[in-house]
């Protein structure tokens, strides 16, 4: 299980942010900001990246879907999809770097935030309009607007399986494999129906149990799956607990909590995928 990772989600992403502004990293010069590895500033070059980020201060951390969101005092923001195993560390600046911490920013207050990505898959950008990427992104299954209404909506004219389609963040941003087979295990759907075939009734309640799965992770501080380096950690370098009530996701051949029966995993749109065959019937 050790080496097993999988991307932070909603809760996860939103742990880290929560850490971040507890941590008051907002209105702190950024003295000087190095980059180890090019390939993780998607734009613009590293080099212009660390002219750029150089004597700014962040204005405000958030999150929109799985990406973090700093706001510069520039009028620049830097947005960060930590991918499989990104993950950011807030340590003094005397501390040896770890060799997979691939951007490091120092602050006048002698910390600096690096960032740490064991495969490499994570993602810096700077940009002046974060919204030609973020517009992409469909609504957050937490605000308040989102409601059984919007997503009936959305599920009414897609003719497609109802876990990639949960999994598109285009459709609803921030969820992933962990937390669409807790909602759909929880709202007793299998992964396969059509989105087209859910009724009202089972709309209402695939609405309460996304929400209340991702409530669930965040008050756990996310999940983490193992002790590897490419699992999750908050910055605060704490394991989410969230893991300990997972009722489906990796839980294959061990009982469901409702019916007793053996939890299954299948592949659903080439990803693995866990039910209760009895629970969740197509």
């Amino acid at each position: 299980m050790s080496s097993v990772a999988k991307m932070p989600e909603l809760p996860e992403v939103q742990t880290v942010v929560n850490d971040l502004n507890a941590a008051g990293l907002i209105g702190i010069p950024i003295i000087a900001a190095r980059v180890f590895w090019p390939g993780t500033i998607a734009e613009p070059s590293s080099r212009l990246f660390c002219r750029r980020i150089k004597g700014q201060k962040f204005t405000g951390i958030r999150r929109r879907g799985k990406y973090l969101v700093f706001e510069v005092a520039d009028g620049h923001t830097m947005l960060l999809h930590l991918r499989m195993s990104g993950r950011l560390h807030l340590v003094s600046a005397s501390v040896p770097r770890n060799k997979h911490e691939h951007v490091l920013f120092s602050f006048d207050d002698s910390r600096q935030l690096r960032f740490h990505d064991t495969r490499k898959f994570g993602r810096l950008h700077l940009l002046k309009d974060p919204n030609r990427i973020l517009d992409r992104l469909g609504p957050e299954p937490l605000a308040s607007g989102f409601t059984a209404k919007t997503l009936a909506e959305g599920l009414k004219h897609r003719r497609r399986l109802l876990k990639p389609l949960l999994l598109d963040q285009t459709f609803i941003a921030g969820l992933g494999n962990i937390y669409v087979d807790e909602a759909l295990w929880e709202a007793k759907l299998h992964p396969c129906r059509l989105a087209t075939s859910l009724s009202t009734a089972e709309i209402k309640v695939l609405h309460r149990t996304i929400r209340r799965v991702l409530k669930r992770g965040l008050k756990n501080l996310g999940t983490t799956l193992g002790t590897g380096n490419g699992n999750f950690y908050s910055v605060a370098n704490r394991r989410g607990r969230n893991k300990d009530l997972l009722r489906v996701f990796r839980r294959t051949d061990l009982p469901c909590n409702r019916c007793k029966s053996p939890i299954r995993r299948i592949i659903v749109g080439q990803r693995s995928t866990h039910i209760c065959g009895k629970c969740q019937k197509i």
